[in-house]
């Protein structure tokens, strides 16, 4: 299993906007072939943010998925990013 979690920064009077142009893409992912979970959400705190979390079967599907990655426009408006991938071998009830 793989995750990818983290945030983005983007201008706080931009973050709705931002999150509403991704809509698609989230169901886009959601529909895909090993997307167990996928969630670009606002940090209730901090009004810039935007809390990143995938989580996928293996690499081969996330990769067959990301494709060219996020638009010029979302790109050109992420201020910050702090994602990381991790590489599950084992996972338990909580």
């Amino acid at each position: 299993m793989l995750i990818i979690a983290g945030s983005l920064l983007v201008e706080p009077d931009a973050r709705d906007d931002y999150l509403a142009g991704c809509r698609q893409v989230i169901e886009q992912a959601r529909a895909a072939a090993g997307c167990l979970d996928f969630l670009l959400a606002a940090d209730p705190l901090d009004p810039g943010r935007i809390h990143v979390f995938e989580r996928w079967e293996s690499p081969e599907q996330l990769a067959a998925f990301r494709g060219a990655g996020p638009s010029e426009a979302q790109t050109a408006a992420i201020l910050d990013a702090d994602v990381h991938r991790y590489l599950i071998s084992g996972v338990e009830a909580a």
